[in-house]
């Protein structure tokens, strides 16, 4: 399992283990890294005991029921509970992924709940990602253009130059694939990482953007886009089947060719 970010000179400690609910027979044991910073503590793993069978199918379900029936001090980000939003990222059982599509029943035993890797960690589940969206703003994720808008029509594209961006539009900034990665794990404070990276390259690729020649430029550095070594570790993780690192070959691809 991938390191975390945690207060200096400190280690996890156990937790609390919370009873079984009566009469259940249908059990799942949950640990759930838990971090309160303003008490001063080490961080703890707490194990909770929940009824599947009053239980919905997926991760984010059990920790609903956890905080709703079991321990309301439990923080976690969540909203759309369908894979839109990706407010619900964290590490689950060593892979980062999407609490809400995470099925309860594709993991064996012990259901094991940490905040992304190597991020700074705000409360239990909930990481920092002020610098992840820092990182996001920077590549100017709207449409730069120095012609006139179309008087009468919105700016067109072909059906061919659409399909480029199929594989890059539905990324949904959960991170984590960023959080996966080794090389952004040790220099995030510059690597821009997979998933701003891919980002990037879905303005580089839209026919109507005007301002491509800026936006290479502005990645031809040896930290934004050259940390990347192609690990795959961002590929493999991706909830939603994506691959970030094909879309930073295709930026290097396009440096490479202007030459």
């Amino acid at each position: 399992m991938a390191e975390f970010t945690l207060p200096k000179n400190s280690v996890i400690q156990p937790g609390k283990e919370y009873a079984a609910p009566e009469g259940a027979t249908n059990l799942k044991r949950v640990e759930v890294y838990r971090w309160e910073p303003d008490t001063g503590e080490n961080p703890k793993v707490d194990i909770y005991n929940i009824d599947l069978d009053k239980c919905g199918p997926m991760v984010l379900d059990a920790i609903i029921k956890i905080k709703d029936e079991v321990d309301t001090t439990l923080s976690f980000r969540r909203s759309c509970r369908e894979g839109i939003c990706g407010s619900c990222s964290m590490n689950i059982n060593g892979k980062n992924t999407l609490a809400c599509t995470k099925a309860i029943r594709d993991i064996k035993g012990t259901i094991k709940i940490y905040p992304l890797p190597h991020m700074s960690v705000v409360k239990d589940l909930v990481p920092d990602m002020t610098h992840f969206y820092a990182q996001y703003a920077s590549i100017k994720p709207w449409l730069e253009t120095t012609t006139a808008a179309p008087q009468d029509s919105e700016r067109l594209q072909s059906k061919e130059d659409r399909v480029k961006l199929d594989g890059l539009y539905e990324c949904i900034l959960c991170a984590c694939c960023s959080t996966s990665c080794p090389s952004y794990w040790w220099n995030s404070d510059r690597y821009l990482g997979p998933a701003i990276l891919l980002q990037a390259y879905r303005w580089i690729i839209d026919s109507r953007d005007e301002n491509t020649g800026a936006r290479l430029d502005e990645l031809e550095d040896p930290f934004k886009l050259y940390r990347c070594h192609t690990i795959m570790n961002c590929t493999d993780t991706c909830p939603k089947g994506l691959n970030p690192a094909k879309a930073i070959a295709e930026i290097k691809k396009l440096i490479v060719e202007r030459q």
